[in-house]
C-alpha cells in the first residue's frame, strides 16, 4: 500500500489539504506533489467544495522546501522533471475556479513558498517563515518563485528574498503583502475556518467569475482586463444567485447563495 503523505478532508464546504510529513518538516517529494496534485484535483471537482485549505502537520512547518536527497546526483533532465511536477500543482491551484488559501503554520520556504505563492490569499503563525533559500544551494527556485513572487510582492522584494536567500518572520510578509493575516499559533486554525466560512457563504459562479478576471489582471493590458472583467460580470446576470444576491439586500437578511 502506498504510504499518504497528504490528506484531502471535507467539512462542510470547506475541504482541507493537508501535508503529513512532520519529521521532515513536510518536506516535498514526488510522492508528496503527487499526492498533492491528486488531492488538489479532487476538492477542485467536487461540487460540494467552496473552498480549499492547504495547511501542513504539525506545529514547525507548512512545508519546508523540496526534498534534497532527491536534488543528489540529479541531472538537468531529472531538475526538469521535478519542476515540471509541482508547476503541474501550482497550475492546478491557481487555475482552480474555487478559493484556495494556504493556512502557513510553521517554514514555508522553496517549494513551500512557491506553493503557497499558487494560492489566492495566505494567513500565517506568528512563528511562520517565508523564504527562497535555493540560491544557498547552488540553484534557484524552478517551481515559479520568480514569477509568482515579483507579481504578487514586485521585483525589488522577489529579488531581496531570492538573491539573498534569508528567510523573513511573519510580520515581514505580512508588511510586504505576502500575507493577509498573522496570528498566534493557537489562533491560526480557528482564523482560518472564520476566512473559509465567509468565503463558502458566497456565490460559487461569482467567486469563479472574479477568480478569473483578477488573473487576466496580472497580465494583461488595461483594456482587455477590463473587457474580461465586464464579461464576467455580465455572466453573473445568467445565475439565480445574482437574483437572490439583489433579493436579499433589498429585504435587508443574509442572501442563501445555491451556486445557481
Amino acid at each position: 500500500m502506498t504510504e499518504r503523505f497528504v490528506t484531502a478532508e471535507i467539512e462542510g464546504a470547506i475541504g482541507t489539504i493537508t501535508v503529513r510529513r512532520p519529521k521532515a518538516l513536510n518536506a516535498l517529494n514526488a510522492a508528496v506533489v503527487g499526492q498533492l496534485f491528486e488531492a488538489a484535483s479532487a476538492l477542485a471537482g467536487n461540487p460540494a467544495v467552496r473552498v480549499i485549505q492547504i495547511t501542513g502537520e504539525g506545529d514547525r512547518a507548512f512545508v519546508a522546501g523540496a526534498d534534497i536527497t532527491e536534488f543528489v546526483g540529479a541531472t538537468p533532465a531529472d531538475a526538469m522533471t521535478i519542476a515540471l511536477r509541482v508547476k503541474k500543482v501550482t497550475d492546478l491551484l491557481t487555475g482552480c475556479p474555487k478559493p484556495v488559501v494556504a493556512v502557513v503554520n510553521g517554514f514555508c520556504l522553496g517549494g513551500g513558498f512557491e506553493l503557497a505563492l499558487a494560492c489566492d490569499i495566505r494567513i500565517a503563525s506568528s512563528k511562520a517563515l517565508f523564504g527562497l533559500p535555493e540560491i544557498k544551494l547552488g540553484i534557484l527556485p524552478g517551481g515559479g518563485g520568480t514569477v509568482r513572487l515579483t507579481k504578487v510582492a514586485g521585483s525589488s522584494v522577489a529579488r531581496m528574498l531570492a538573491l539573498i536567500g534569508d528567510p523573513i518572520p511573519a510580520s515581514r510578509a505580512y508588511e510586504l503583502g505576502l500575507v493577509v493575516s498573522v496570528h498566534e499559533p493557537e489562533e491560526l486554525a480557528a482564523a482560518a475556518r472564520t476566512l473559509a466560512d465567509k468565503l463558502a457563504a458566497l456565490s460559487p459562479f461569482a467567486l469563479a467569475q472574479l477568480k478569473s478576471s483578477l488573473t487576466i489582471a496580472i497580465d494583461a493590458d488595461m483594456e482587455s482586463a477590463c473587457q474580461a472583467e465586464i464579461k464576467a460580470f455580465a455572466l453573473c446576470y445568467s445565475t439565480e444567485d445574482q437574483e437572490e444576491g439583489a433579493k436579499a439586500f433589498l429585504e435587508k437578511r443574509k442572501p442563501v447563495f445555491t451556486g445557481k
